[in-house]
């Protein structure tokens, strides 16, 4: 599009390189030619970058000779000075520069990048930990993450950092882990940006993202409508993300962990800050879902998958649905989402979702219900024919859930359709009787939660 508005009669000619040059990371030439000479780079039929790229040019001319032998010389020290960069960069290693990021300011409330790669560091850690990878690789490639911010190569072109990062680190001899994890932890840069392809890779990226977002909402800094310059939405997209790609991790662990590195800076009250956090952070997932719409999986006749995406706006009460129980796990959202949806589909549904939002408005107008359901206090036929059918579908709605089956727990909920009818008939709820009345909403109470436990079905 850039290079379309730049000419009014565009002829393309091929021009190349020296082949030497493709010594350096093909990242390198790939940008400096885009960003500084407007050039197409070529590539060969594995993939790899080759030593030729296109020239668009406002002239169409019978002998293009000079014009390519002009750009070919043009683009020969750009290169060389991204040779220049890349060899002159590595005869300091990273862990060598590390220090060195103490004398760069993060924040005045925050400290400087040492300070902070040190909390990020301690996060990754743990967040390895909980997810089952290795701690100290994890570690080690926190503490090296931000240190290409101080390489030349990086100074020159800011896109390159954790790219430039990796190939540094695997020239240094670090694991192969560890530099894959440094790129990585940028990931994902966007909501449909690719997440970390490995344990570790995940655990340095949310370590990252989660100091940022603690750090700046610690201090007040919080985006406004136009400006976010920290990226805290991005960030929060992609916690997010990494949530739902992990059934291991579950986000208010997460922030309680990433407030506690920040032990030696004022960043608030913690509950409130957590609070704070996971509502900003469930906003983006809910925006996420509403962008890319819901995920299912679709099965053809030879069994198997395929994926496929349905416009949000059908979901959007289902989502609204699931999301309003402040889900702490975001794994197994879309799951719930469509179990949701195929519950909907039930001929009892809509009976069902009408009971128990009448349910959850007698609960509110009641005090808190602390005691349990005694049979013998049951003495309508209607309340013990429901208690009865709820014995019945509780173990197999919770065999189910504990599967993580959603879709066949709402369905077995459906057969409580006409006790429950049954029940608002001819019971009254709000007896005169203490003990019925506490006894009933007990029934109700219980009847309440096993609807829910999925989601808000009154939503």
């Amino acid at each position: 599009d850039e290079v379309t508005a730049l000419v009014e009669r565009p002829t393309v000619y091929a021009g190349k390189f020296d082949a030497e040059f493709l010594a350096v990371p093909a990242e390198c030439l790939i940008l400096t030619m885009k960003l500084n000479q407007k050039y197409f780079p070529l590539f060969d039929d594995a993939g790899n970058l080759s030593n030729r790229f296109l020239i668009v040019s406002n002239m169409r001319l019978d002998n293009a000779k000079n014009i390519i032998e002009g750009n070919e010389r043009v683009v020969r020290p750009r290169l060389s000075d991204a040779r220049f960069f890349f060899e002159t960069d590595k005869k300091t290693k990273l862990a060598a520069r590390v220090p060195k990021l103490a004398n760069v300011v993060y924040h005045n409330k925050l400290g400087n990048q040492l300070q902070r790669t040190e909390r990020v560091q301690k996060l990754a850690g743990e967040i390895a930990a909980l997810i089952g990878a290795n701690v100290e690789d994890a570690k080690r490639a926190a503490y090296l993450a931000k240190a290409d911010l101080l390489t030349d190569m990086v100074g020159e072109f800011p896109e390159l950092q954790g790219t430039m990062g990796r190939y540094y680190a695997t020239h240094d001899g670090e694991e192969e882990s560890v530099a894959h994890a440094i790129e990585q932890h940028y990931w994902p840069k966007g909501a449909s940006g690719s997440l970390p392809a490995t344990d570790i890779g995940c655990a340095v990226a949310l370590a990252d993202k989660l100091e940022t977002l603690v750090g700046m909402f610690g201090i007040g800094n919080l985006p406004t409508g136009d400006k976010d310059p920290f990226a805290l939405r991005r960030n929060a997209m992609g916690v997010a993300r990494l949530c739902e790609a992990n059934d291991k991790l579950k986000l208010g662990e997460l922030l309680k962990a990433a407030i506690d590195v920040f032990n030696n800076i004022d960043i608030g009250d913690a509950d409130r800050l957590s609070d704070q956090l996971y509502e900003f952070i469930l906003a983006r997932y809910t925006s996420l879902l509403g962008e890319l719409g819901i995920l299912l999986e679709l099965h053809d006749e030879t069994g198997k998958n395929h994926v496929n995406y349905r416009p949000a706006s059908r979901f959007a009460s289902n989502i609204d649905a699931v999301l309003s129980q402040r889900p702490q796990a975001f794994a197994d959202v879309r799951r719930r989402i469509k179990a949701v949806d195929e519950f909907m589909s039930l001929p009892e549904a809509e009976s069902l979702a009408a009971a128990n939002k009448r349910i959850g408005n007698i609960l509110k107008k009641s005090d808190a219900v602390t005691s349990s359901v005694e049979e013998a206090l049951l003495a309508e036929p209607a309340e013990r024919s429901l208690f009865d059918a709820m014995k019945t579908t509780a173990p197999m709605f919770d065999n189910h859930f504990a599967a993580q089956n959603y879709t066949d727990a709402l369905k077995s909920l459906a057969p409580l359709k006409i006790p429950v009818d049954a029940f608002f008939e001819s019971v009254m709820v709000n007896a005169e009787d203490a003990k019925l009345r506490n006894n009933r909403l007990a029934l109700l109470n219980d009847l309440h939660m096993m609807m829910n436990k999925v989601a808000d079905l009154s939503k």
